[in-house]
C-alpha cells in the first residue's frame, strides 16, 4: 500500500512577534494558533517566510496561551524579523484508505494573529 505525504495543517500568514537567536532552536506558537491547525508540541514544521522567501524546518514549542506569539528561535531567527508573515505547514503520511475525504485544515488570522477563519 502506498503512503502519501500530505499537508494536514496550515497557519496562513501569521506574523512573527519575536525572534531570539541565542536559543537551541524551534518556533514558539500560542496554543490557540497551533491547536486550530492541528499541530502538536514537538512536531516537525515547515516554515515559509512570505516577506523574504526564506524557508526552514523546525519543531514546535508552546508559547503562553492567548499571547498570539509567533516566536522564531535559534538559527532560524536569522531568517525572520518581527512583522514578517509566515506560512507554517505540517505533513502526515496517509495511506490510500485515508485519502478519501482528505482535507487539509487552513487557519487564517488577522494582523494580530487572532484566528479569524478555519477551512
Amino acid at each position: 500500500m502506498a503512503l502519501h505525504r500530505m499537508v494536514t495543517g496550515k497557519l496562513h500568514r501569521v506574523r512573527v512577534t519575536e525572534t531570539e537567536l541565542d536559543y537551541e532552536g524551534s518556533i514558539a506558537l500560542d496554543p490557540d494558533l497551533y491547536e486550530a491547525a492541528g499541530f502538536l508540541p514537538g512536531e516537525h514544521l515547515q516554515v515559509f517566510n512570505v516577506n523574504s522567501g526564506d524557508r526552514f524546518e523546525t519543531y514546535l514549542i508552546e508559547a503562553p496561551r492567548g499571547s498570539r506569539t509567533v516566536g522564531v528561535r535559534g538559527a532560524a531567527a536569522r531568517l525572520a524579523q518581527p512583522g514578517d508573515q509566515l506560512i507554517i505547514l505540517t505533513y502526515r503520511l496517509l495511506d490510500e484508505s485515508e485519502l478519501e475525504g482528505y482535507r487539509m485544515r487552513v487557519v487564517h488570522v488577522d494582523e494580530r494573529n487572532k484566528v479569524t477563519n478555519i477551512t
